[in-house]
């Protein structure tokens, strides 16, 4: 029937169909079998040495006079005159006088003194001459042993020498507080501020002014402890350390400056609040005053706020990184001669913002891992691209107040 032939055919066809696909498979060519690579990614390394570096400890403070003194009159008056010396911010030399209180009362005085003097001399020799001829009188009639004092007139005679060393003693106070109408300083400096003009009244005791030392001016220098550490502070006068040499910076009129100077001292205790230790530094002619200084340079003027760097002590064989190098628990990451990553523990010296120092953990010639890889894992293999060599330098940087660790 109609149907029963429909059916072989898509039973032929079905069947036709079938052996062609097998056919087809059973001749296919056998598929090439490709070896599976693993990913190594390609990074750059850095050949390390170690070097034999100083550090520098950084710290800021404010220029201040090493002597400062109230000008102090020591007598009462009218100040007649006033040096020109003696306004803020002029310079005056040693003994220079600045002040003039109206002498004369003193000299007055002066005149009354040696005129008793001269009194208390006359009298003296008088009663020399009387105790001179009370001894001959006594020898004339016929005295027996020793005269007594009072027939020598010993005492007429000592009361006359005390009033006259009592009147060269107010001789003495005559000519010193007439010496004491002209006010000056011991040593040769600045005038930071005037207290009198011409025509006012001072009493002994009132300060006229504030000048200080213009030979040597300082600075104080906090540190904590950790930056103490690497210096050699001359903590103790039984240390006998030598001067430790600083350079002191600052920006005037938009032009980078220095100068040096050294620490020389400690402050006498550590602050009980902030538990730092205060370095004293000192800067010999900061004016630029003596005969050797550059008349070209800026002054250090006191009250400016400098920064400092301070020489401190050098350590050998240290491993200067790149900061990012240094990782979480001190870990940095070296390839090895394998091409693999080698996790190494290290000690660290000090790091800054730019660089971490390494004094254990590391080896001369090891490569440091330079690219960042997400998720480096232990042993992974890397392909090395670009080598870097080891760079040197000669000073560990700034360990600054505050910074990093």
């Amino acid at each position: 029937s109609q149907k029963r032939l429909s059916f072989v055919v898509l039973a032929g066809l079905l069947v036709g169909g079938g052996l062609i696909i097998a056919a087809l498979l059973l001749l296919r060519p056998e598929p090439e079998r490709a070896e599976l690579k693993r990913f190594a990614p390609t990074v750059d390394v850095l050949t390390i040495a170690p070097e034999d570096l100083a550090i520098t400890v950084e710290a800021q403070g404010n220029v201040e006079p090493q002597r400062q003194i109230d000008l102090v009159s020591q007598v009462g008056g009218k100040v007649t005159k006033i040096a020109g010396s003696l306004f803020a911010g002029e310079f005056f030399a040693s003994e220079q006088t600045l002040v003039w209180i109206d002498d004369r009362d003193f000299k007055n005085a002066l005149t009354r003194a040696e005129a008793d003097v001269a009194s208390a001399r006359q009298q003296l020799a008088l009663e020399q001459a009387e105790s001179d001829q009370a001894a001959r009188d006594w020898e004339l009639l016929g005295g027996e042993g020793e005269p007594t004092p009072l027939v020598l007139r010993k005492p007429q005679l000592a009361e006359a020498q005390a009033r006259l060393n009592a009147a060269e003693a107010s001789l003495a106070d005559a000519k010193l507080n007439l010496e004491r109408t002209q006010l000056s300083a011991p040593f040769a400096g600045r005038v930071r501020q005037k207290n009198v003009d011409i025509g006012q009244f001072v009493s002994p005791g009132q300060a006229v002014g504030t000048v200080y030392a213009t030979d040597v001016v300082e600075i104080r220098l906090p540190l904590t402890d950790r930056q103490a550490g690497f210096l050699d502070l001359p903590m103790s006068p039984r240390q006998n350390m030598a001067p430790v040499p600083v350079t002191i910076n600052a920006t005037i009129g938009g032009v980078p400056t220095s100068w040096e100077g050294l620490i020389r001292r400690t402050d006498g205790a550590i602050d009980p609040r902030s538990r730092v230790v205060v370095a004293i530094a000192d800067v010999a002619d900061p004016f630029n005053l003596g005969p050797d200084a550059n008349a070209a340079k800026a002054p250090l003027s006191v009250g400016l706020f400098v920064t400092a760097q301070i020489t401190g002590k050098r350590y050998k064989n240290v491993f200067r990184l790149p900061r990012r190098a240094l990782r979480d628990n001190n870990v940095v990451i070296t390839v090895n001669s394998q091409n693999r990553l080698d996790f190494k523990s290290v000690t660290v010296l000090r790091t800054t913002a730019e660089y971490a120092y390494i004094q254990e953990g590391l080896k001369q010639g090891d490569m440091l891992l330079m690219t960042d890889i997400d998720a480096p894992i232990d042993g992974m293999e890397v392909e090395i691209g670009t080598r870097l060599g080891g760079g040197a330098g000669a000073s560990i940087g700034s360990v600054s107040a505050g910074g990093a660790p």
